[in-house]
């Protein structure tokens, strides 16, 4: 028989371990020596001892999920159980306890990772829902679109949910994504109908653009084409290919005719900078027929100056007031001075002129006789009314004298 601290043979072959229950059989050996038995159970109870280390370490180091964790501990126990070995048992069973208390406790943090992580996921999807159906209602519609296909790669980036309630918050998003879709077609379908009526009006306005391009109407033609840029700019945006080739075309249309005008108007200005210069010279001219001393002279040579003036064309508009001017006061000189003449020789005015003169003349004369009477009776007070009287036809008088002096008389 033999035996060491944890089993025995006895003299049959049987083989026992000792356990704090007592001893239990473990197997029998008959072909070789007790201590060749005890060896070989000893190296069956080392291989338990490897085994229960390798899944300590894969229970430590490995996700191991604790099912399978769980399954390999129960193998192990059954093993431990059979009790095929020799070897402190009861040391590999408190080992398989801790390992099973630490697959429940990691089991219990992963239960709790995941609620938390389901938890998370469904607070982010829901803020998700919110965003999404808060875009549902935006016009910013590149904006919003953008915005809605990044949520829907953050979405497909978090975990599922329980089945309900992740289909729930995937029916709102789902929702809100298409209700946004289909405001925004509805609104470019409206565009592309508005830019297609621009695009028509737009046409309109090219043909009669282009079909005024060779108008020599400058005035009425340049207000026409202000008027079709108005009607351009109400008209809207077409499609933008048809947009630059319609303004290319407008555009062109325009230039074809304000060009010709320019050229045109720049032939006039030339011109009519020239015909200032002699008009100018003309002026001059004129003003060198003052002060006017032959009126029959200066009559003869203002009308040969005035005639050839009549047949210089226009001037520039802003020089016009001016030059004309210089004219008008040599001309109203003229006339001044046939008035002049005119009053001085006229028989018929000069004989009204003398008659009034005598006529005041004697007026002057009676009042002064009778203001001397007057006084003479020592009655000032009539005297004074009578002087007041005379000094208002005196002032006539002296009027009418100066008057008649210009008939030379």
């Amino acid at each position: 028989m033999s035996s060491d601290p944890w089993g025995r043979v006895d003299e049959t072959g049987t083989v026992y371990v000792r356990t704090a229950e007592g001893e239990k059989v473990v197997g029998s050996w008959q072909a070789g020596s007790p201590d060749e038995a005890l060896a070989y159970f000893e190296r069956k109870y080392d291989g338990l001892v490897v085994e229960i280390g390798l899944l300590e370490r894969r229970v430590r180091t490995t996700d191991l999920s604790s099912k399978d964790a769980t399954t390999a501990i129960e193998h192990l126990r059954a093993q431990v159980d059979e009790a095929h070995a020799v070897g402190d048992l009861e040391a590999l069973g408190k080992r398989l306890d801790k390992l099973e208390a630490g697959v429940a406790e990691r089991r219990e943090e992963r239960k709790a990772a995941k609620a938390k992580q389901s938890a998370e996921a469904r607070q982010a999807k829901e803020q998700l829902v919110a965003e999404a159906e808060e875009l549902a209602a935006s016009e910013q519609w590149r904006v919003a679109g953008d915005r809605l296909r990044a949520l829907v790669d953050t979405w497909k980036g978090l975990p599922r949910l329980d089945r309900k309630t992740d289909d729930e918050l995937w029916h709102r998003f789902s929702h809100a994504r298409s209700a946004f879709s289909k405001r925004r077609k509805a609104h470019f379908a409206a565009l592309d109908a508005q830019r297609e009526e621009a695009r028509r009006t737009k046409e309109r306005l090219v043909t009669e653009a282009e079909s005024l391009s060779d108008s020599t109407d400058w005035g009425q033609t340049a207000a026409r084409y202000r008027e079709l840029m108005t009607e351009w700019k109400a008209a809207g945006r077409a499609q933008r290919e048809a947009e630059e080739d319609l303004w290319n075309r407008f555009r062109g249309a325009q230039d074809v005719f304000f060009q010709a005008r320019s050229a045109v108007f720049a032939e006039r200005d030339s011109e009519q900078r020239e015909n200032l210069a002699r008009k100018e010279e003309l002026a001059l001219e004129a003003e060198k027929l003052l002060p006017v001393t032959d009126l029959k002279a200066v009559r003869a040579a203002f009308r040969s100056i005035n005639e050839r003036w009549e047949a210089i064309g226009h001037v520039p508009r802003d020089a016009r007031p001016k030059v004309e001017g210089r004219m008008h006061t040599v001309e109203r000189a003229i006339l001044e001075a046939e008035e002049a003449e005119w009053r001085r020789t006229n028989p018929e005015a000069r004989a009204r002129a003398a008659g009034l003169t005598g006529q005041l003349q004697d007026a002057v004369d009676k009042l002064r006789t009778q203001v001397d009477a007057a006084r003479a009776a020592s009655n000032n007070t009539k005297a004074d009314k009578l002087a007041k009287e005379l000094e208002g036809r005196q002032a006539l008088l002296d009027q009418a004298l100066k008057g008649l002096q210009e008939f030379g008389g």
